[in-house]
């Protein structure tokens, strides 16, 4: 563990990476840049095994980076898990090593949840595909103004590197280990203890969609999220069903056939 600031920041980014040696540097930059400067982040590699580390320390020369690097790969549950036992902030947010954010997001809405003393916020996103040369970019999301549970387990949409959460909501809520979908989990679990999610009207991400990346595997995603469904959120076969159906409808007005 490395430069560890004495001084109580506001928010707390928690950036897991696994050899994303080719984007991690857009996802660090794009907290660096914040028009918010009261914020620390702890970067949590997972054993990486490609260059992620030449990457990362070119930034550690900044007392607002904690670099963490396991020695045995984990999971990105165990990552962000460790990441949420670590901070002390008042806020935590997340932004996964292949995304990136607009550099006046935690300003604005570090405020939003400040003026509306809101515990849990999200906002829009600009979803796009990368290529080997190329970046191709989907509209912006026009995602609800919020979401409960059962509006939520018919339309996933709150993406994790948009989200902002109250430290005192999350209590003992942590990321399950499974193996796809852990992110859905955590969002349903913090959701069943009625607790209301809130959208601030802006589009202040990024959300890089890869040919390999875990969200692509459609087929696999549907698997997990019918078992997570049964499993975990108790819902009885007809409520699974419909909330495979939503949840695939809502998935492909967002990204196509991707």
């Amino acid at each position: 563990m490395e430069n560890i600031s004495e001084k109580s920041f506001k928010v707390d980014v928690i950036l897991p990476n696994y050899n994303k040696f080719d984007f991690i540097e857009e996802a660090i930059r794009s907290v660096v840049e914040q028009t918010f400067k009261n914020w620390h982040m702890y970067i949590i590699d997972d054993s990486s095994t490609d260059n992620s580390h030449l990457i990362i320390k070119k930034y550690l020369n900044l007392n607002k980076i904690t670099y963490i690097r396991l020695k045995k790969n984990m999971g990105p549950s165990f990552c962000r898990n460790y990441g949420m036992r670590v901070s002390k902030s008042k806020y935590i947010s997340f932004i996964d090593a292949d995304d990136k954010w607009r550099n006046n997001k935690l300003e604005k809405q570090i405020k939003f949840m400040e003026k509306q003393n809101l515990n849990f916020t999200y906002t829009d996103y600009t979803p796009f595909f990368q290529t080997k040369k190329k970046k191709f970019f989907k509209q912006k999301t026009k995602l609800k103004a919020d979401f409960n549970f059962n509006e939520f387990i018919k339309n996933s949409s709150i993406n994790t590197t948009t989200m902002v959460i109250k430290r005192s909501l999350l209590k003992t809520h942590r990321f399950k280990k499974i193996r796809l979908m852990e992110d859905y989990l955590f969002k349903c679990d913090l959701l069943k203890k009625n607790n209301i999610a809130k959208k601030l009207e802006e589009d202040l991400a990024f959300y890089r969609i890869l040919k390999k990346s875990r969200s692509s595997q459609r087929f696999q995603n549907l698997f997990w999220l019918w078992n997570i469904n049964r499993k975990y959120n108790k819902l009885s076969f007809f409520t699974n069903l419909k909330s495979i159906i939503y949840i695939s409808f809502n998935s492909l007005k967002k990204y196509g056939l991707k």
